[in-house]
């Protein structure tokens, strides 16, 4: 997720109507304690018919009365500790900020938000204060009353206390809770109002198969679960424009494809295939926008390595307008798919895929026997691509023969990956050395697409009239550093094992 407006860390606690308040000043750390204030405040939370949020224990209300007043999305981080964003409140009650929609999109999906509890608080407040006048915490002891607008209606009626820490550490929480203790009161079982208020209609996290420990299916299904996690939690963050955002997003879907495709003698055909389809077109717009992210940093860069008698004519200027119109297209075609159809139903479809994996039979065996097999095939592969690139003599389909060998050991290395549970060491020098391959083969690709943008970007200044003898020099320049990155792969290719036994 994003990084948060605010953290909040508390804890609650169950109380009656008639508990007294303890003696808060006798709190260690706590110099005094200013005199009481009181708010009335009213909520409003939303959610998805089916309770998505609820169910990832995300809250998202719009929330009147108080000194932060407007609507609140808080998400998960631990027991304690929740990651808090801020809109104001709008002049339109039922519609959420886009800012907070984006950051729930991958879970919510095609579902719709609309108001799933009303809550109102009384609310007391103590500041907790330190030696140096430093505000620690707020002690709040909150009437809450609740009417659930989903589902079977409920109405409920309770009190509770919540301490949040402001400037304080841990350790006052845990002083409070032994002061607490003592007068037998006790931390909430819920994790929230919006839990309690909801009751049960608070749905649980959907429960994956269980799968027989130590078995190659159990250690697939549980590095696919991983990349799925790594894919959604990067959601909201390419929707934000995030550094690096789009670079994690494609490589949590490129490990997905990769292992579906790796493994898929361990899956039902059509399935796997259906699922990697669909990988492979999101992967490829996500590549799209990150290529021209990186070429636009490349020459950019190369250029600032000229010197100014060799720059001739406004090339700067040209290339900058160019591949930033270039780069917002990209974008905005990658920023449309995410709100689409089609990649809700990916999402979907990876959730049921892992879930309930269409595990063949063979996924039965103990992954120690069954996996390293399947990640020698891959070496296999990988070898055999190498064998074609040096075959190809033509240069641009040798530039492609080499692509398909970056692809191929990019499919050893998260192949490797997999095995680490199991092989450790060795998965991680195959990883490693794969990681080399397609690195090395990654900068020669660059330079491949660096010099093919160097030539439409020159077309294009010939017909204003441009002197092109910049363009000319850059392309040379690209082309040196390719033909020395593809002799850097050909000093790899000996550390390349033929097996991960020999890794």
């Amino acid at each position: 997720m994003v990084n948060p407006d605010s953290a909040e860390i508390e804890r609650k606690y169950d109380v009656t109507s008639s508990t007294a308040v303890p003696d808060l000043p006798s709190i260690d750390g706590v110099s005094r304690v200013e005199g009481s204030q009181v708010f009335v405040l009213d909520a409003v939370y939303f959610d998805t018919a089916d309770f998505v949020l609820a169910a990832h224990h995300i809250t998202l209300r719009r929330r009147t009365g108080g000194d932060d007043a407007g609507w609140h999305l808080k998400l998960p981080v631990s027991d304690d500790e929740r990651s808090e964003l801020h809109e104001p409140l709008g002049t339109d009650p039922q519609s959420v900020p886009r800012r907070l929609r984006e950051q729930v999109a991958a879970l919510v999906r095609a579902g719709e938000l609309s108001p799933i509890v009303h809550l109102s608080t009384r609310r007391t407040v103590h500041r907790l204060r330190g030696p140096h006048d430093e505000l620690l915490a707020l002690f709040c002891d909150d009437e809450v009353t609740t009417q659930r607008l989903a589902g079977e209606p409920l109405e409920q009626h309770w009190r509770e206390w919540e301490l949040e820490l402001v400037d304080g550490h841990i350790p006052l929480l845990d002083a409070a809770e032994r002061l607490f203790s003592a007068s037998r009161v006790s931390r909430s079982d819920s994790r929230s109002k919006l839990a309690r208020a909801l009751g049960d209609s608070v749905p649980e996290h959907p429960q994956p198969a269980a799968l027989e420990r130590d078995t190659a299916g159990a250690l697939l299904v549980t590095a696919l679960r991983d990349y799925r996690d790594e894919l959604v939690s990067t959601d909201p963050l390419v929707r934000e424009d995030r550094p690096e955002a789009i670079h994690d997003m494609r490589v949590a879907t490129a490990k997905l494809r990769a292992a579906v495709g790796t493994f898929h003698s361990l899956l039902v055909d059509d399935e796997a295939a259906t699922l990697r389809t669909e990988l492979g077109w999101i992967g490829h717009i996500l590549g799209a926008a990150r290529d021209l992210d990186v070429i636009a940093a490349r020459l950019a860069g190369r250029l600032r390595t000229e010197s100014e008698s060799q720059i001739i004519g406004p090339i700067g200027e040209r290339m900058s307008h160019q591949l930033s119109e270039d780069g917002s297209a990209a974008k905005a075609v990658l920023l449309e798919s995410l709100d689409s159809a089609r990649y809700f139903g990916l999402l979907d479809l990876i959730d049921a895929f892992v879930a309930d994996p269409p595990l063949r039979e063979s996924a039965a065996g103990a992954a120690t026997a069954v996996l390293p097999g399947i990640v020698d095939h891959r070496i296999r592969a990988l070898f055999a691509a190498m064998r074609d690139a040096d075959e190809t003599i033509d240069r641009s389909r040798h530039d492609l023969a080499l692509h398909e060998v970056r692809k191929a050991a990019k499919e050893v290395r998260y192949g490797a990956e997999v095995l680490l549970p199991i092989r450790p060491n060795r998965a991680r020098r195959l990883a490693k050395i794969a990681k080399l391959v397609q690195d090395t083969l990654g900068e020669q690709h660059d330079s491949v697409v660096a010099r093919q943008t160097l030539e439409r970007l020159a077309a294009a200044a010939y017909l204003l009239g441009d002197n092109c003898f910049t363009y000319g020099r850059l392309h040379r320049t690209e082309q040196d550093l390719g033909e020395d990155a593809e002799a850097r792969y050909e000093k790899l290719l000996r550390r390349i094992p033929r097996s991960i036994r020999q890794a």
